[in-house]
């Protein structure tokens, strides 16, 4: 009798294994997991996606939050199903391997309209008559003119030498402006700084902006920052890719931000696969949802709603009537 109970229990537990199974198998899947590398308009985005994944297809959401490295690891190894915003030239060798082994794809193509680099705000060179501020670096061009100015960028806690504010050390992009500082010679005067996060980033900016006095670190567009603030992305020689692979010493690379997902999603949820393959704006569109932020102290999902609001047009034309239809009725 025992022998036959056991037999009888393992068949239930064959057949519910059968009707369920684990939501991360091939073939089938209950929550979408995005990713979250650690900046606004991968939120924005991520948000914008949610609304429509889970409103529209019925699916749940998750968001995992990391460094670029992990993340996309995440998306290699399956613990992660959509990365709404990847950075292809600061990855490249993580996702071009990536993409060879068959590990995940790209669907679609972001934005590619983006900037990045070494910024400073503009009244530096320029001045600012509104705000009563001369010129503090007038004759200040490109990154290699840095070394020139330790005493207008200086380091607070290293007087005599300036400082160049960095992205954190989790992010793929640090290690390039590392190199920069050794071929454009900047560590003759200039300190290294590396912030513990985008949001100390945005800080020491603003407290420096509203000041009116000199900046200079790592920023991207778009973002909230590029489109509130007036800021100029310092000069450096034409992109040339056998210089940039060599010694990184020219602009950084034009870059595809763009859309991927695990292998495994166009079974697990082709129609999700499909939405997203149509996903596409531009870093006009996505700083409008970063200075939404900004001026509204917004969080990314009530700016990803107003978004959706300004241009149902757009997003609706990724998906089918019927999808729009039940994500504008829950709006």
């Amino acid at each position: 009798m025992k022998k036959l109970i056991f037999l009888f229990s393992a068949a239930i537990l064959v057949v519910l294994s059968a009707c369920g199974g684990d939501a991360g198998s091939e073939g089938e899947i209950d929550t979408i997991i995005l990713a979250d590398a650690g900046w606004d308009s991968i939120r924005v985005h991520n948000s914008i996606a949610q609304k429509i994944i889970e409103e529209g297809y019925g699916y749940d959401t998750e968001v995992t939050s990391g460094s670029t490295p992990a993340t996309i690891q995440g998306l290699r190894d399956g613990d992660i199903n959509v990365y709404m915003e990847v950075w292809t030239d600061n990855v490249k060798q993580a996702y071009e391997e990536a993409i060879e082994a068959g590990d995940f794809e790209k669907v679609s193509v972001n934005f590619d309209d983006n900037e990045q680099g070494l910024y400073v705000p503009t009244y530096v060179m320029e001045g600012d008559e509104e705000r009563g501020i001369e010129p503090i670096a007038p004759d200040l061009r490109t990154v290699e003119d840095l070394k020139k100015y330790p005493e207008i960028f200086e380091d607070p806690e290293d007087p005599g030498r300036g400082r160049i504010i960095n992205a954190p050390s989790g992010w793929a992009v640090k290690e390039d402006i590392d190199t920069k500082f050794d071929v454009y010679g900047l560590d003759e005067t200039m300190n290294n700084f590396m912030p513990g996060s985008d949001a100390a980033i945005v800080a020491d900016l603003t407290d420096a902006y509203n000041a009116g006095e000199a900046w200079v670190g790592y920023y991207w567009s778009p973002t909230g920052v590029t489109a509130r603030y007036d800021m100029t992305l310092l000069e450096e020689p034409e992109y040339d890719e056998e210089i940039w692979d060599e010694s990184k010493a020219t602009e950084f690379p034009p870059n595809d931000v763009v859309v991927a997902v695990h292998k495994d999603l166009p079974d697990q949820a082709s129609e999700v696969v499909d939405f997203l393959s149509n996903y596409e704006t531009s870093s006009e569109l996505t700083e409008e949802a970063l200075d939404y932020m900004n001026e509204n102290d917004a969080s990314p999902d009530d700016a990803a709603i107003w978004w959706m609001n300004e241009h149902e047009d757009l997003w609706s034309g990724w998906v089918p009537d019927e999808v729009a239809e039940k994500v504008k009725d829950s709006m």
